[in-house]
């Protein structure tokens, strides 16, 4: 009797489980680079500084991928380069994950959320990955970005995301940034 009871609610709490894997995993918007003209490659030479680089869109096994190459300087109070998409026409309201797929020549990179709160230029959320070689899965927590100043509000509302960034950012280095996917999941 004892052994029924365990079975049933064993298989009770596997199908709450793969219910909620299945409710958690919704992909609410996905971009893998089919409309690159969607994206707009920024650096900081728009502020002075004197960083160098750009983005490429290259087919790779049947996939276009968006490469982002640079030199990143912060000479100058420079220090970014990135490939930047807006997503105000988007609906992100569910959103409470962001997956990359990248690869790249071992560095720590950057995802940066801007808002509707987001007013000034220098003003945005971040969260960082760092790349090794093989193409890998980045799983992103929206409520674990950082935001970059103090009149922000300490958490991201979804519903109001407006662009997202991939950024080579902060310090001195070449960037080799190789994203293949970028999945917002509910």
């Amino acid at each position: 009797m004892k052994n029924n009871k365990f079975l049933r609610l064993s298989l009770f709490l596997i199908f709450l489980v793969t219910i909620s894997s299945n409710n958690f995993a919704e992909t609410m918007f996905k971009d893998n680079f089919q409309e690159p003209n969607q994206w707009n490659y920024v650096a900081d030479t728009v502020m002075g500084g004197v960083s160098t680089g750009g983005v490429e869109f290259k087919d790779i096994e049947g996939k276009t991928i968006a490469l982002l190459t640079g030199n990143v300087t912060t000479e100058n109070n420079g220090g970014f380069i990135q490939i930047r998409r807006d997503l105000r026409s988007i609906n992100l309201e569910d959103i409470n994950l962001i997956k990359l797929i990248a690869k790249g020549n071992n560095q720590k990179y950057f995802v940066f959320l801007r808002t509707t709160g987001t007013k000034l230029p220098w003003q945005y959320y971040q969260s960082e990955f760092t790349v090794n070689e093989n193409f890998n899965e980045f799983i992103l927590p929206i409520n674990e970005f950082k935001k970059s100043g103090m009149l922000m509000s300490s958490k991201i509302n979804p519903k109001k995301i407006t662009s997202i960034g991939l950024v080579a950012f902060g310090r001195d280095h070449s960037a080799e940034l190789f994203i293949k996917e970028i999945e917002f999941i509910k």
